[in-house]
């Protein structure tokens, strides 16, 4: 099979030729122990690499865009994904001030700033110091949620905001599968004032999804358009514990918005898958068996999402991930050979997964540790 091929068998439950690969994202530190060059991947640092190529003029800007797309493209293959990730993270903020090589100033035109600064060993990109930010109370959200329908009324979305999609289409989409953009349903966790309007105030936060759902499905109909077909979305919504919120509030205020973007991504041929980390057994009837979704990417196994399990119960969703970056950071080689064969064993058994490391592999990995996963992979897919 190529790996398109694989990737397409999974979904569908049939048998692939070998278990598919997919790591769900790289740092730019291990990506360019890979390909033997500096990568324009990863977190923070991707999006210091923008400021400052924004900083320097739309020629060093250009440059920086075919980069990243051509790094994406590269440190997947460079580690046999048969499912590519053609975006990494992003900021198209141009700065207002460069502070010093590492620090840049952002102004927004209600008045607001904010300072970021990269630390190269980490390579995050944070917030040092901002204008004065207060928590919205829950009579600001109102006037929140109007902006947003405002802003979804006036949603028009072009090809040209998936350059990263079509690029990857156009050069690996024949041999591999690619993934793509679009539907996104998610309450803002981490803000005080959403989470008691998710039970103070439904109707609102209701509101709020339904100009997500009515960008997704725009945003569904342009990457069809261009041959997308894996198209990932969702939102973080869960830790190694449970639900950030209740099911009550997944049940009632999820579950139809996403239903809804999954029977519009079967619409167009394609297929919808969630994501999310940690535990999500508590909602796992409607994610799973209600939603609509085809997959759930993240599957994160040191939170209890164990894979047999979940294809006994739900044994038309497709499982991306399972091999934890906390493994791979902080266990020994040996250990992270053990959690790669039991993700492999696992994949076989359910004809239903697409293995890999289920979120960033952070920079501080040891090589030894990456090297362990990807040789085990090729032995045992």
């Amino acid at each position: 099979m190529t790996p398109k091929e694989r990737v397409e068998a999974v979904l569908e439950g049939r048998t692939p030729d070998k278990v598919p690969i997919c790591h769900m994202s790289f740092s730019s530190k291990v990506a360019s122990a890979f390909l033997g060059r500096e990568a324009y991947v990863g977190g923070g640092i991707n999006r210091w690499r923008e400021a400052d190529a924004l900083w320097d003029g739309a020629d060093a800007h250009a440059e920086f865009v075919a980069r990243t797309m051509q790094d994406a493209i590269a440190i997947a293959l460079a580690t046999d994904c048969d499912l590519v990730r053609p975006y990494y993270w992003r900021d198209p903020r141009t700065p207002a001030e460069r502070i010093d090589e590492h620090t840049f100033r952002y102004e927004s035109a209600g008045g607001s700033w904010e300072v970021k600064r990269l630390d190269p060993e980490t390579e995050l990109y944070n917030v040092i110091d901002s204008s004065a930010r207060a928590e919205p109370a829950l009579e600001d959200l109102e006037r929140q949620v109007e902006r947003a329908e405002e802003r979804a009324e006036a949603f028009r979305p072009t090809e040209d905001d998936f350059a990263e999609e079509r690029y990857a289409l156009e050069k690996v989409g024949e041999t591999h599968a690619v993934r793509c953009r679009a539907p996104w349903s998610a309450i803002p966790v981490d803000s005080t004032a959403w989470m008691q309007a998710a039970v103070l105030q439904p109707d609102l936060v209701g509101r709020l999804l339904d100009t997500q759902v009515t960008e997704s499905i725009q945003r569904i109909d342009v990457i069809t358009r261009l041959g997308g077909r894996l198209l990932f979305g969702g939102g973080d919504m869960a830790s190694d514990h449970g639900p950030i919120y209740s099911p009550k509030v997944f049940h009632d205020l999820l579950l139809p918005r996403v239903k809804a973007i999954s029977d519009h991504c079967r619409q167009r041929g394609a297929d919808h898958l969630f994501g999310t980390d940690g535990n999500v057994w508590a909602v796992a009837e409607d994610l799973y068996g209600a939603s609509g979704i085809a997959g759930h990417y993240e599957v994160d196994r040191r939170a209890g999402m164990d894979m047999v399990k979940i294809n006994e119960r739900y044994p038309h969703i497709a499982m991306l991930g399972n091999i934890s970056s906390f493994t791979l950071h902080t266990g020994t080689p040996e250990d992270v050979r053990e959690e790669t064969r039991a993700c492999v064993e696992e994949a076989k058994a359910t004809n239903k997964v697409i293995a890999g490391c289920s979120n960033i592999i952070i920079c501080e990995t040891p090589m030894a540790n990456v090297d362990a996963m990807l040789e085990t992979l090729a032995k045992h897919r």
